[in-house]
């Protein structure tokens, strides 16, 4: 088995909550997600955040806008729908329950 697959998996599998978060912050262009994702080591590329963002938008969880920029074609700035809200406040309540579960597990002494 290979540890670096593992880690992978495991930042994948939390990728999609940790964007909901970063929007929920207020409207955010994708380069800005990306910088914060890449910094807190949730290595990151454009083809693994555009399309997670589009699935998102299908889903109703996101919505967008387009911003003229000042320097280069016009930027498209992220926000939560109130669906997406609720949705992350779900996500919110099941990562407190597996923080709790894993730590349960993760620090018993075995008793003998």
């Amino acid at each position: 088995m290979n540890l670096e697959n593992t880690q992978v998996q495991m930042r994948k599998g939390i990728l999609e909550y940790c964007i909901l978060h970063i929007i929920a912050r207020g409207e955010t262009y994708a380069s800005d997600m990306l910088d914060e994702l890449t910094s807190a080591k949730m290595i990151v590329v454009e083809g693994t955040l555009y399309p997670l963002l589009t699935r998102l938008k299908n889903s109703g969880l996101l919505e967008y806008k387009w911003v003229e920029s000042k320097s280069g074609p016009p930027r498209k700035y992220y926000k939560l729908t109130p669906t997406g809200e609720n949705f992350l406040h779900g996500l919110t309540e099941t990562w407190n329950d597996l923080v709790h579960s894993t730590e349960m597990i993760r620090t018993k002494t075995v008793t003998i």
